[in-house]
């Protein structure tokens, strides 16, 4: 296996529209790498340049050390599972798997052995005389997956693999694909605007928007700390509730001011946020750091909001309410039969808030 690193990659397609720009990333030996971000965002086009199937515009890739700007994607040792399978429909599961390794000439005993390796691996062996039409979707997908497997590559590059699966398929293939991750100990770099897929699948995540990376980290990095307003907005779900206002300073405290409530800081942001005094801001919380739960002991202030609507989870619900301004959801416990356009009364957890520039959207720290 190795490791792949991007240098200042640009993308820029006629008409000066511009897919990926000044992409720099280094995805370590073994590691599994996921790019995630909304459609448009440059994520399958980074991708795409890493296998070779679009040139970059400007700066450098490399594989194992070896830059790979101007060559072939044959020539590249890498394996890319694609969104659609791209099986061939009059050939066998198993001609499938052997097609790539007949291209190159290896031998056929050798093809045999990697093919039923590879179909143990993924608990494919009974399907290997079957045509594509024959196979569910996950198992088209593992045929895909199988695929790649045979070649040994040295680095595996997935694209959005899952798309077309229902959620049930689309649970089970992820965490077949995690383990097939740990069995190999393989580089494996993947695609997805699910950031459900992110999380419980990636090493570490790549976020992006408009062709620009936002944040690399671990994932509960990623969410506990995100980088600016657009990541913590994109990775959770629900994603994170956002208020619009301005802290003031009185009383000897620090408060987020929002049209319709105040919030005093705890010490510790107070003194963070002491020069923002006076300046707007936006004050993000998660939707699980609201509770309805009663804690005598807690200093926790409280909000009141007016419920709109209600998702039953089972084990939990999931609230969207107003303050007046600002519609936001809560996820409480699913233990009190609240009725639409009550006020529920909503602890904080201010410290696990978060506070972002209302301008740039970037994290005050």
């Amino acid at each position: 296996m190795a490791n792949v690193v991007l240098e200042n990659v640009y993308k820029t397609y006629p008409g000066k529209v511009t897919a990926v720009r000044d992409v720099n990333l280094e995805i370590h030996d073994q590691e599994f790498m996921v790019l995630v971000g909304p459609s448009g965002c440059g994520k399958s086009t980074t991708l795409r340049m890493i296998a070779g199937l679009e040139e970059i515009s400007g700066g450098s890739i490399y594989i194992d050390g070896r830059k790979i700007n101007d060559v072939p994607p044959k020539d590249r040792d890498i394996a890319m599972v694609f969104q659609n399978y791209a099986l061939y429909p009059h050939m066998s599961v198993h001609q499938n798997m052997a097609f790539g390794l007949k291209l190159r000439k290896y031998p056929k005993p050798e093809i045999a052995t990697r093919v039923d390796e590879a179909a143990e691996i993924l608990g494919i062996q009974d399907y290997l005389q079957r045509k594509p039409k024959a196979l569910s979707g996950g198992q088209r997908q593992r045929v895909a997956v199988g695929r790649a497997i045979v070649r040994k590559p040295k680095a595996f590059l997935f694209d959005e693999p899952l798309s077309n699966l229902d959620a049930k398929m689309r649970v089970q293939m992820r965490m077949e694909i995690s383990k097939l991750h740990n069995r190999l100990a393989a580089t494996m770099i993947y695609v997805t605007h699910d950031q459900v897929e992110a999380m419980t699948m990636g090493d570490r995540i790549v976020v992006m928007k408009d062709g620009i990376i936002q944040q690399v980290a671990p994932p509960m990095e990623i969410y506990r700390r995100p980088a600016n307003r657009f990541v913590a907005g994109f990775i959770g779900s629900p994603s994170m509730n956002f208020f619009e206002g301005r802290l003031d300073s009185r009383d000897g405290g620090l408060f987020f001011q929002e049209e319709h409530f105040a919030l005093q800081l705890p010490a510790a942001a107070a003194t963070r946020l002491a020069s923002r005094a006076g300046q707007p801001i936006v004050f993000g919380i998660r939707p699980e750091d609201l509770s309805d739960s009663a804690a005598p002991d807690s200093e926790d202030p409280i909000l009141q909001a007016r419920l709109e609507v209600k998702e039953p989870m089972g084990a939990e619900v999931f609230l969207y309410l107003n303050t007046g301004k600002t519609p936001f959801i809560a996820r409480v416990d699913g233990h009190k039969p609240y009725a639409i356009g009550e006020e529920v009364p909503l602890r904080v957890n201010l410290e696990k808030s978060h506070f972002f520039d209302s301008e740039s959207g970037e994290v005050l720290t």
